[in-house]
């Protein structure tokens, strides 16, 4: 079975306090808790990507929505996932293989943010969570070589399956830039899905396009980012199961 609407995946960053944030990668536990329960007030119910394409292999699973976290700060674990557990959502978080309890130094100027260690890694997947891949060091791939791109995308996913315990199967690429020799790279390297996030002519499996979520976004703003990416994929590797 194939289709070519898009699954709804939603994409964050960091759930925290702020004062201060100018590429609005910050959404506040309180906006956050709000935005979980219109999901689940709509019968709609959050789950990770992996979980996400596997139900749409069997049908259109409309009563799911994908949410995603970047970067892999650590207050994904500690303001998150006791919200997403309490309405019992799962989740997507992407981390960096090669800055784990470090902080988001390619975010100059703005707030300086920590990324969880590997023991919160492990923690995150112990809370049922997918942890998947953000590369090594959060580049741009398509800046990069070729021996780059694939040690960004091939050593990342060995790092964290090897820290988890199990296999990494996703994906996201770096401020979402992607090219045609980064999906394939993607693919060649074993992950069974990736997260881009503007449509790309081959949106598919290994270039899922997102829907940015911020602090911002009440009801009437969440409903009408549904309607605008409710539009059929662009001609090419359009099948999403």
């Amino acid at each position: 079975m194939t289709t070519t609407r898009w699954p709804w995946i939603w994409m964050y960053h960091s759930v925290d306090d702020y004062s201060e944030d100018p590429y609005r990668v910050t959404v506040t536990p309180e906006r956050f808790a709000r935005q979980m329960a219109w999901l689940a007030a709509r019968r709609l119910r959050g789950v990770g990507v992996a979980e996400l394409l596997e139900a749409r292999r069997h049908g259109p699973a409309r009563d799911l929505v994908g949410l995603t976290f970047d970067d892999g700060y650590r207050d994904f674990l500690h303001r998150a996932v006791p919200v997403l557990r309490r309405h019992g959502f799962t989740a997507t978080v992407y981390v960096l293989s090669g800055r784990l309890g470090g902080t988001n130094a390619w975010d100059v100027p703005g707030p300086v943010k920590r990324l969880m260690t590997a023991d919160e890694v492990r923690a995150t997947a112990a809370e049922g969570m997918e942890v998947a891949s953000h590369g090594v060091a959060h580049v741009s791939l398509p800046a990069g070589d070729a021996d780059g791109l694939r040690d960004e995308v091939g050593r990342s996913r060995a790092e964290l399956a090897d820290l988890v315990g199990g296999p990494v199967t996703g994906f996201a690429y770096p401020y979402g830039h992607v090219g045609h020799r980064e999906i394939d790279a993607v693919r060649s390297a074993g992950y069974a899905h990736a997260a881009a996030i503007a449509p790309h002519e081959r949106a598919g499996r290994h270039a899922l396009p997102r829907t940015f979520v911020g602090d911002r976004d009440g009801g009437m703003r969440l409903r009408a980012k549904d309607v605008r990416r409710q539009v059929r994929v662009p001609d090419g590797e359009a099948t999403f199961v």
